[in-house]
């Protein structure tokens, strides 16, 4: 197998990951990185790329900015740009992700071998994934980690609107992104049961049954208990802040992070006498030089600590040391063990809980959070206790329970050790991965090579694709200016029309306005890709984008919305309903995608001038087509010039392709775009704006935005 995983945002690299610097490098970062190695090791892996973001930023490391970085044998980190090269929340990622599937495609066809199987982890590696599998017809795995519905239920319980939430953290694409991958995975691993059943069971494409629990892996090489003799350089960090250094510790570790609930762990220790007495309480949260300098959630949080410290006269008994580096977190554990002490997550739900495990194969007694992945973690290793993380009297209870009781502190750390090294070990994971995955490419036809281009486009290293109405058609003279430009660069350029129009009618609209027969017709919304005056069918598009379509079922689901009417005869097609949409009586666009969704049907729903509505099979759409094209008449998509105005035209405008809106379409569907490099709206209407927009990207010579 050669597996390709997808992981887009934060920082990744090979070792020193930097754990816990912003929400964006949790534990996230380490399992995809550990999941690389543990794969890669596999007798039935190959190759396994882990492709994430390449970063060039002087406020982070340059080794981000490496292509290509070896993870060990078999395995290696793949950046690749994704939008500006400075480091960016995910949250400001997501105009950026259909560039970066773009670039990732194209890379994967230049090496000349295509994955077994795409594996994305978190949402926006998630909506990259589903558009390269639709693309290169290979199965499609993802991990979602944590979720958008859930995330949203949380933060309304907090007391957040849903105007600031949707704002603060871009939560509606990310819950359409995460619909969509529930759409077309073939399956879906998670960490735990709990996952399956209180996160996915919020989704309308719910599917238990291409869902899997395959729990992370810990990696004992690191994480291991406390030998007779060993000392513990971090011990000079931690013993300077306590009055009795020799007491056990309670060990918190985590980012800081309001979810990770510290201040209420912070508050059960200040308001227990007992638990003073019996352990100092050592909170390692992140990297710190001066808390001033931190981002607004971390220096909320730790000032909020060292308030609670200070109002319950806590010095002397709990330590927040500055820094440490993650070799030190093994260390850390054993040096708790030794000690006789306690592992605490208190978070308010925690999807998996990976520190639990590696305290628990360090010998550490843990207690954790009952809202998540740590009931399935403390049910298999009977390695602690679970807790109401709100529980304050609960809290208190059980750490004084692993304290005070040695026998239980006994049982705890030896069943933890036991158990995690025979349940959750990352050989075991991987056997498991692989048992999993072994199938599902026998599922999926790949998308086979096509036969070369005509002689006559052999040479031609660019290309021009525009919509017909309201774009190319409307300004007699400037239509003839842009054929006679056209003419002139026939040996350089080829051009496309891209039309939601049925190949006659388009055809009668081009002999109406005189303009030439077009080297490449995708027609019916991307459902058809025909070449030159032969009009010579594409027949394996056709046979790639049947994949999982039953019009049937569709008109079936369709037909008892209110507000839509069937379109004549002659504007459907095999793979393409179509509807006249009445906006004042239909259901929205995103309803109809959720009634469908709902019913386990995978489809492609376009809305155009606010009347037009069409459903395709999954894998159609202009854009797809278009990057088809660009593949088999070898045309990078940063060399083709694209114009349209509706809704249906979106994706072929961003990603990596030179797009323009025209003039008199700036009100329509497209206005909504991002504001980037590749996107120009021009000043001229019609195909004067095509003529614009050659000149703007210098089309014929450097083929560029400008500054780019």
């Amino acid at each position: 197998m050669y597996i390709c995983m997808l992981s887009v945002h934060g920082l990744i690299r090979a070792d020193e990951l930097e754990l816990g610097r912003d929400p964006d490098t949790g534990g996230q970062t380490k399992y995809v990185v550990d999941l690389a190695r543990a794969l890669a090791l596999h007798p039935d892996v190959q190759q396994v790329d882990l492709v994430t973001r390449l970063i060039d930023d002087p406020a982070v490391d340059p080794q981000y900015a490496r292509e290509i970085e070896p993870l060990g044998k078999g395995a290696r980190i793949v950046r690749i740009p994704c939008g500006p090269r400075e480091y960016l929340p995910k949250e400001q990622l997501w105009d950026h992700l259909e560039s970066f599937s773009d670039t990732l495609a194209h890379l994967l066809q230049e090496q000349g071998r295509l994955p077994t199987l795409i594996h994305s982890h978190y949402a926006d590696a998630g909506y990259v994934g589903v558009r390269l599998s639709n693309l290169l017809g290979i199965p499609l795995v993802h991990t979602g980690h944590s979720l958008g519905r859930d995330k949203r239920k949380r933060l309304l319980a907090r007391g957040l609107s849903r105007e600031q939430i949707s704002s603060t953290y871009n939560i509606e694409r990310r819950i359409d992104a995460e619909e969509a991958v529930l759409a077309n995975a073939d399956l879906v691993i998670t960490s735990t049961h709990n996952e399956i059943e209180e996160q996915y069971g919020l989704y309308n494409y719910y599917d238990p049954e291409r869902m899997v629990v395959i729990p992370p892996g810990t990696d004992l090489q690191q994480f291991y208990p406390p030998r007779p003799g060993d000392t513990f350089g971090f011990s000079s960090a931690v013993n300077r802040f306590f009055s009795d250094p020799d007491k056990p510790l309670v060990l918190a570790l985590s980012r800081a992070d309001e979810r990770k609930n510290l201040a209420t762990l912070l508050d059960t220790y200040g308001e227990t006498p007992q638990l003073q007495e019996t352990a100092n309480l050592l909170i390692v949260a992140g990297n710190r030089d001066d808390i001033r300098d931190l981002e607004n959630g971390p220096q909320a949080v730790l000032t909020d600590l060292l308030l609670i410290v200070d109002a319950n006269d806590l010095y002397g008994r709990v330590a927040m040391p500055k820094h440490h580096r993650p070799a030190d977190v093994p260390e850390i554990y054993r040096m708790v063990a030794a000690r006789g002490g306690v592992f605490i997550n208190p978070a308010l739900t925690e999807p998996f809980g990976l520190t639990l495990l590696e305290a628990a194969a360090s010998g550490l007694p843990v207690v954790a959070t009952e809202n998540g992945g740590p009931v399935d973690i403390i049910r298999n290793c009977q390695c602690g206790e679970l807790v109401d993380p709100l529980d304050k009297d609960q809290i208190a209870a059980a750490l004084l329970k692993l304290l005070r009781d040695e026998d239980a502190w006994q049982r705890a750390s030896s069943n933890g050790i036991e158990k995690v090294r025979e349940l959750y070990s990352w050989q075991a994971h991987a056997e498991a991965y692989v048992d999993q995955v072994r199938a599902l490419p026998g599922r999926y036809t790949p998308l086979a090579a096509a036969g070369p281009p005509p002689s006559g486009q052999r040479y031609r290293d660019r290309l021009v694709v525009t919509d017909l109405d309201q774009t190319l058609i409307g300004d007699p003279a400037a239509l003839q200016e842009f054929i006679d430009i056209m003419r002139r660069h026939r040996k350089q350029v080829s051009f496309a029309i891209a039309t939601g129009r049925r190949i006659d009618s388009a055809m009668a609209l081009m002999k109406k306005h005189r303009i030439p027969s077009p080297d490449i017709f995708i027609t019916s919304q991307g459902t058809r890709i025909q070449y030159g005056q032969a009009l010579t069918e594409d027949d394996v598009w056709r046979d790639h984008i049947d994949y999982d379509w039953s019009a049937r079922r569709v008109r079936e689901a369709m037909s008892s919305l209110p507000g839509l009417i069937t379109q004549e005869r002659r504007e459907q097609t095999p793979f393409k309903l179509s509807y006249y949409y009445d906006e004042s009586k239909a259901p929205s666009l995103h309803d109809i995608n959720t009634l469908l969704r709902q019913q386990e049907i995978t489809a492609n729903v376009t809305l155009s001038f606010g009347q037009f509505l069409d459903v395709l099979p999954v894998r159609a759409s202009k854009g797809q087509a278009l990057r088809y094209v660009g593949q088999r008449f070898d045309i990078p998509l940063e060399q083709m010039l694209v114009a349209g105005g509706s809704g249906a035209d979106e994706d072929m405008m961003r990603g990596n392709t030179l797009a323009v809106v025209v003039e008199n379409r700036h009100h329509e569907e497209l206005s909504p775009l991002p504001d980037l490099k590749g996107i120009y709206f021009a000043s001229r209407s019609h195909a004067g704006g095509i003529i614009e927009a050659m000149d703007y990207y210098d089309f014929f010579n450097l083929c560029r935005a400008p500054d780019a």
